[in-house]
């Protein structure tokens, strides 16, 4: 298996560690298993922000997972190029949700935009 294909696998469980934070930061009382969307949504602050980084990653990830396989499907990139687009893309989504719980949203929306690139370069460097 590839380094990119590694990513992939990555980027599928990196959202669960965004509402890992945001369900069990802070406070290790009881959690409200029934209705965990609404207890999600109740939620303020850097938990908010971690669950919306959760959200955010369940957006971006079909895009980067097409790109992989599509990538890898024409042949025509290097796979070291591949795989370091690859990278590029997870570090991306690791930095911007670090941020996006951090509140500092210019530099999430900066890191945003570098994954998005990197997801457009394997679909570019395919060509």
């Amino acid at each position: 298996m590839t380094i990119a294909y590694w990513c992939v696998l990555i980027a599928i469980f990196l959202p669960y560690a965004f509402t890992g934070f945001a369900k069990f930061h802070g406070d290790f009382g009881p959690k409200q298993n029934h209705n965990p969307r609404e207890f999600l949504e109740k939620l303020t602050g850097p938990r908010k922000r971690a669950h919306w980084a959760q959200l955010n990653s369940f957006e971006a990830n079909p895009a980067f997972f097409v790109a992989v396989v599509v990538a890898h499907q024409i042949g025509t990139a290097a796979q070291g190029t591949i795989d370091g687009l690859a990278i590029a893309f997870v570090v991306s989504r690791v930095l911007f949700g670090i941020l996006y719980i951090a509140d500092k949203a210019t530099l999430r929306t900066l890191v945003w935009g570098a994954g998005m690139a990197a997801v457009a370069a394997l679909f570019i460097v395919s060509a």
